[in-house]
């Protein structure tokens, strides 16, 4: 057993406003719902479903669901919304907040950096050009970095507890194909990573960081596992059925300034001015969203863009952020 543990939940009741709604906006969220679903459906045979992962090839690339869970303890969703997947780089935004509650906020950021890139999540050049220091979290490089930072006998129980706590299902669990299939094609995640080692990045064992990474990417979740996360992250780290604390403000704010600037690979600023909404994406097919004191929502569609983002995602997120007029800054509805 692990040394260490993720900090213990608190009531939140006391030190937590209520739900920030706008008026008018939550209006037929079902219909708007089904109707972004159409508009996406039509984009799922413009892409591709990863392939440099042979697990991942074999996804259906016409899938596509969406759930959306409110502040206020609705549930919406349509389409395979309960289609398995595996998370993929969804699982930064649960790493980097696991490592910022056990590693702690000077020693992560002493190792990784915080700045977007406008390379490839699984880009190389900036460790070797620019910095040996991955510019953020949120590419492979960072995450990977980020890893090697918690701390414990078994990081990946503490990863899984806190898993299953933010995404409130106790019964998320490891995909052992998918797994291992990561771990036979990760030859570049793996130069990455001996890269981080020898410029001191990865204090200990690289391996062990690779693996810790590649069990946290192939975790198998749902849309609705997504969108919990999302409401939680909304909620300011409260879930608000309960009014338990899941996750500290301070560490909160930091994973959605993440997803904001750098959740969406190199698509993130397109991303922000189409759709406005705190993001990350993952090449199975997963999109977590996060609507500021509104509701969380969890996407899939496997079908990627030459990114790495699920294009029916994507196009369902534009069209439901422009029909409740979800934008981060649209103004408020007359």
């Amino acid at each position: 057993m692990s040394s260490f543990s993720v900090p213990p939940m608190r009531s939140a009741s006391e030190d937590l406003p209520g739900p920030l709604m706008r008026e008018g906006a939550e209006g037929d969220i079902q219909g708007a719902l089904e109707r972004a679903l159409r508009e996406g459906k039509r984009y799922t045979k413009t892409g591709k479903v990863a392939t440099y992962i042979p697990e991942l090839s074999k996804a259906n690339p016409e899938h596509i669901g969406a759930c959306i869970k409110t502040l206020t303890g609705e549930t919406y969703h349509c389409g395979d919304w309960q289609e398995p997947f595996t998370i993929q780089s969804i699982s930064k935004t649960i790493s980097l907040t696991l490592a910022l509650q056990t590693a702690g906020y000077d020693m992560l950021f002493s190792k990784v950096g915080l700045e977007p890139t406008g390379d490839s999540f699984n880009s190389i050049v900036k460790l070797e050009t620019k910095t040996p220091h991955p510019l953020n979290p949120m590419i492979n490089a960072g995450a990977i970095a980020t890893a090697s930072c918690i701390p414990g006998d078994d990081p990946f129980e503490l990863y899984m507890e806190l898993a299953k706590r933010v995404c409130l299902n106790d019964d998320l669990s490891l995909n052992h194909d998918v797994y291992l299939s990561e771990k036979l094609a990760g030859m570049r995640n793996r130069s990455m990573a001996y890269w981080m080692k020898s410029e001191n990045i990865i204090e200990g064992d690289p391996e062990e960081a690779l693996d810790l990474y590649f069990r946290m990417c192939s975790v198998n979740v749902t849309a609705e596992d997504l969108a919990n996360w999302g409401m939680v992250l909304a909620n300011d780290g409260v879930d608000p059925t309960s009014g338990t604390r899941l996750v500290e403000s301070w560490i909160v704010r930091i994973v959605k300034t993440f997803m904001v600037t750098c959740g969406m690979y190199d698509g993130s600023g397109e991303f922000a001015v189409k759709v406005g909404i705190p993001s990350k994406s993952g090449v199975g097919g997963g999109i977590l969203s996060a609507v500021e004191g509104r509701m969380g929502i969890g996407v899939f569609n496997p079908s990627l863009d030459r990114k790495g983002n699920s294009i029916g995602g994507m196009r369902l997120l534009e069209d439901l952020s422009k029909s409740l007029r979800l934008h981060y800054f649209a103004g408020k509805q007359q």
